[in-house]
């Protein structure tokens, strides 16, 4: 891009389809075990890449996609335990729906990887994504727990500074 800035409905349809790109991808390398680096190539070759015109085939900023995927990977533990903190006692990560776990790892990563965002605008952009994937009662249950893990990782993370 030549300097020219997007207007906000464009980038924030890209920054969804980001989001969006980043639980799908989040999903499949749960699912076969494909390593984030494959995974980041295969969505950006093609799912994100570029069309014959040179125009995006998938409407996802990729900067956003792979910093979301990468914080994931470089924090996983870090996400991982703040999820099963505020889990009901005695439940394990692998009882949430696959898709469920993504979804929370991919918000865990972008509270972690973009501290210029706040919590509200990221909470709304997964609890979005919780409602085209999951029932009113599950997308409840998202954005309560998403709520608590965001607010829990952005204080750790503060902390830590």
């Amino acid at each position: 891009m030549t300097g020219q800035k997007l207007p906000f409905d464009v980038t924030r349809v890209r920054r969804a389809g980001a989001r969006l790109a980043a639980v799908q991808a989040l999903y499949e390398m749960d699912q076969t075990g494909k390593s984030a680096r494959a995974t980041v190539r295969e969505f950006m070759e093609d799912r994100l890449g570029l069309g014959p015109d040179g125009t995006p085939i998938e409407d996802a900023d990729p900067d956003l996609f792979k910093s979301i995927v990468n914080a994931v990977v470089e924090n996983q533990a870090r996400i991982d335990n703040a999820i099963l903190a505020r889990l009901a006692e005695g439940w394990k990560l692998t009882r949430l729906d696959t898709t469920m776990r993504a979804l929370m790892r991919a918000a865990g990563g972008e509270f972690i990887a973009h501290q210029e965002l706040s919590d509200a605008v990221i909470l709304d952009e997964y609890v979005s994504l919780a409602h085209d994937f999951f029932d009113e009662p599950d997308a409840r249950f998202a954005n309560a727990l998403l709520q608590n893990v965001g607010r829990d990782l952005r204080v750790v993370g503060d902390a830590g500074r």
